[in-house]
């Protein structure tokens, strides 16, 4: 295989105040993989995460709006490769796992593989986190019909295909679930490889917050289930609207009945505005599931006009190139 024959591989690692682990993880991913630019995209760091990744041989860049989803956007945007190797920049993800995920991504023309994280160390990932992660896995699964084993996985390798066609919304850490609920609403194929997880080395502290950004992550599937399901969203509330309305409709049906009156006048009134309201949402559905179908169709298109991965850029490729680094 020649040098001509071998993909573009660009390595995108999102930075904010990364100085202890930062050279080490460049270092990293330049041994595993060699042929291919490590770019490392500061998001306003304060300590020296810049000058370290510098002199650590990684082409440096910088956004200035705060927020993971931001750097994602600008690094989707601005980096030209054919293949992407996302990570993060604190020496969690193991870069000698990048080989094999680059390989799969070319050998089964996949356009996303996911790093699913084996820990070791109790200290690598919390308790909190292990469990939110499980419950946001299997919420992702009921609501889409299938999921990932770890949507919060930061270290995932990327088609041209899929980057240059994803429109990235997110402006923080849940640009994970996004990325995940963008491949499974247009059905890519994606793929999973286990990969060692490692607790961060001194000095490097984690920038996630549990709470604040676990709701910010619930908030943003309840979004795009309201986006990219509106049948399921808004005829769900109209259900609900309904059978309300059928409950409060009981006793004043009973008391007609008996009494040929209707004495509970603004219960009545209650119940027929809340039919009027689950009518609406009825057809608000009905109505915004075309504009999805639309929406969908247009970035089906957008991925389409990109070619996939080639075939000819088979498996031994990057492992070839690895070993030539060794």
């Amino acid at each position: 295989m020649t040098l001509a024959t071998q993909p573009r591989i660009a390595v995108l690692l999102p930075c904010y105040n990364e100085e202890a682990a930062i050279a080490q993880t460049v270092a990293g991913f330049r041994a595993a993989l060699p042929a291919a630019t490590v770019y490392v995209y500061d998001n306003n760091s304060n300590d020296r995460t810049v000058e370290v990744a510098r002199a650590a041989g990684a082409v440096v860049r910088s956004e200035r709006q705060q927020g993971k989803g931001h750097v994602v956007r600008r690094m989707f945007a601005d980096i030209d490769a054919d293949v992407y190797v996302m990570a993060d920049g604190d020496l969690t993800y193991d870069p000698h796992a990048a080989p094999a995920m680059v390989d799969m991504l070319l050998a089964e023309q996949l356009d996303m593989v996911v790093g699913t994280r084996q820990h070791e160390q109790d200290e690598a990932y919390r308790g909190g986190h292990v469990l939110g992660n499980k419950l946001f896995t299997g919420l992702l699964s009921g609501l889409f019909g299938r999921s990932f084993t770890d949507i919060f996985s930061g270290y995932r390798v990327f088609s041209r295909r899929f980057v240059k066609s994803f429109p990235v919304l997110s402006s923080g850490f849940e640009i994970e679930t996004e990325i995940s609920v963008h491949a499974l609403e247009l059905r890519l194929p994606v793929g999973e490889l286990v990969t060692n997880y490692a607790a961060r080395p001194e000095g490097s502290a984690s920038k996630l917050s549990t709470y604040r950004d676990g709701w910010r992550i619930l908030k943003t599937i309840a979004t795009l289930y309201r986006i990219e399901r509106p049948v399921l969203f808004f005829g769900t509330i109209g259900a609900a609207l309904v059978l309300a309305a059928l409950i409060l409709s009981v006793p004043l049906v009973i008391t007609y009945l008996d009494t040929g009156l209707v004495p509970r006048f603004p219960t009545a009134i209650l119940v027929t505005g809340m039919i009027i309201v689950a009518t609406l949402c009825f057809f608000a559905g009905l109505i915004l599931d075309t504009v999805t179908r639309g929406r969908r169709e247009v970035r089906r298109l957008a991925y389409l006009s990109f070619p996939a991965p080639s075939v000819s850029q088979n498996c031994n490729t990057v492992q070839q190139s690895s070993a030539i680094g060794h």
